[in-house]
């Protein structure tokens, strides 16, 4: 085989990686085709490895071999973690695939087989910004979402114009670096300044914005390995990243239009700050409560129940013993269905794969918009830790740091029940009206044994 016919051979199997990925994301578009959509993504990303691996300049396997042995060791305990540690694990991958490709950048430039041309300059450094300040911005958001760092937003007078300041610090030294590529000093102090950039930009961020978040970040990782792509002359990974970076920033648009917020009050809001005077007003009020036993009773006198997931399901693993109670409701005659809250839990589909965990049926899976109007007529709105996103006060409260942001009318159900550890706000850190309604009551407990206790009351057994 002559090196031309060896190079076609790699073309076409880069092309058909290109496909595979575009049909991946096609397929994830619906649970129903998702698992597809991952098999053809991993056949795919195989395909351009195993074609990179064969490519004649590729002269070097020494260091590619240590590199698949480190990230393996990272990438397998990474992969075993509980279903409820997914949204902090999306995190992490964010962080390591952006830093790889900052790592490359920097490698670009100072290792590079030929001197650096102006517009090579810029390439690399926009590259290298972006995936810096995503491995920062991706750490701090994983160390948010597994509770090592505080879950509020940490705002402070003046927050927007200094982050601003940092970020056009990092694009005037790029700009320098792209007059003068040779101006070396100048290039660790712009990677400096873009992993700062990183810290300051999810640190104002509070949890309820965080699923918007996951998904910006996502977005800057794919953007950064398509610059990476032109740095290295890849078309591949430039399509690739570029498939990455855009779906992310769609999803994004998607998530920000669900919580009525822009781009600039996510990134930049201080999500926190009207929270303090809103729970400074806050009275002494009344709620009702009940037993495992009364709340299947009511379950039982039932005809449609909707089921709200919320992080409070996935953090107690609850969701295998919400399938059960579907199973015991179900054979029962009772119609039960679940609402998808768009940023429900802690990331985009948080809760779909948490379902989809517990083989939930997918039809019974329905979104916010399509569910909304059937509330008048659900018998019983059983929410499972979801705190935010069936706050009435976003659509009655103008002084509310969640006013404007859909819910689901859930308060329009004839009878509210709400499993809960306690009375304690969620991440947006607000009370929550619904509480205290004449037709809700609290189930306080771990939301795995007291669906499970409901199971059991309905089964008849102790």
């Amino acid at each position: 085989m002559t090196v031309l016919d060896l190079q076609q051979y790699l073309d076409f199997a880069y092309i058909a990686a290109v496909v595979l990925f575009i049909l991946s994301l096609r397929f994830l578009s619906s649970p129903a085709s998702a698992r597809w959509g991952v098999l053809a993504g991993e056949i795919g990303a195989a395909l351009a490895v195993g074609a990179t691996l064969f490519n004649p300049e590729v002269v070097q396997y020494r260091w590619i071999l240590i590199t698949l042995i480190v990230g393996a060791g990272i990438g397998v305990p990474l992969g075993l973690v509980h279903m409820t540690a997914v949204p902090q694990r999306t995190a992490l991958s964010h962080a390591f695939g952006a830093l790889s490709a900052a790592i490359i950048g920097i490698a670009e430039y100072y290792v590079g087989t030929a001197p650096v041309t102006r517009f090579q300059m810029g390439e690399i450094a926009l590259e290298v910004i972006i995936g810096s300040l995503t491995f920062t911005g991706s750490v701090i958001a994983a160390g948010k979402l597994q509770e090592l760092l505080p879950q509020r937003p940490i705002v402070y007078p003046g927050q927007n114009i200094v982050s601003l300041s940092v970020l056009a610090g990092a694009l005037g030294l790029a700009i320098a670096l792209v007059v003068n590529p040779a101006h070396a000093i100048l290039f660790p102090v712009m990677v400096v300044v873009a992993l700062i950039f990183g810290v300051l930009l999810v640190t104002p961020i509070g949890g309820a914005d965080m699923p918007t978040v996951i998904s910006l970040l996502n977005s800057y990782a794919g953007f950064s390995a398509a610059l990476l792509g032109f740095v290295l002359n890849s078309k591949v990974l430039v399509v690739a990243g570029a498939l990455d970076g855009s779906s992310g920033f769609v999803l994004s648009v998607i998530m920000c239009k669900a919580m009525n917020r822009s781009f600039t009050n996510v990134m930049f809001g201080a999500f926190g700050q009207v929270q303090a005077s809103a729970a400074g007003a806050k009275e002494e009020r009344v709620v009702r409560s009940a037993t495992p036993e009364e709340a299947a009773a009511i379950l039982l006198a039932a005809n449609k129940v909707v089921i709200v997931p919320g992080y409070g399901m996935a953090v107690a693993q609850a969701q295998h013993k919400v399938r059960e109670l579907y199973d015991a409701l179900t054979k029962k005659g009772i119609e039960v269905r679940f609402a998808i809250h768009p940023v429900a839990g802690r990331m985009p589909g948080h809760m779909n794969v948490l379902l989809a965990e517990a083989d939930i049926p997918y039809d019974r899976l329905i979104e916010m918009d399509e569910i909304n109007g059937d509330f008048p007529q659900t018998d019983v709105a059983l929410i499972i830790g979801a705190n935010d996103v069936t706050n009435p006060a976003a659509r009655t409260d103008q002084s509310s740091p969640i006013f404007g942001m859909p819910i689901l009318d859930v308060d329009k159900a004839h009878t509210v029940m709400v499993i809960k550890r306690g009375m304690s706000p969620g991440f947006a850190g607000i009370d929550n009206p619904l509480y205290y309604l004449d037709r809700t009551l609290m189930l306080f407990g771990d939301a795995k044994q007291f669906v499970g206790g409901i199971v059991r009351e309905l089964s008849g057994g102790h």
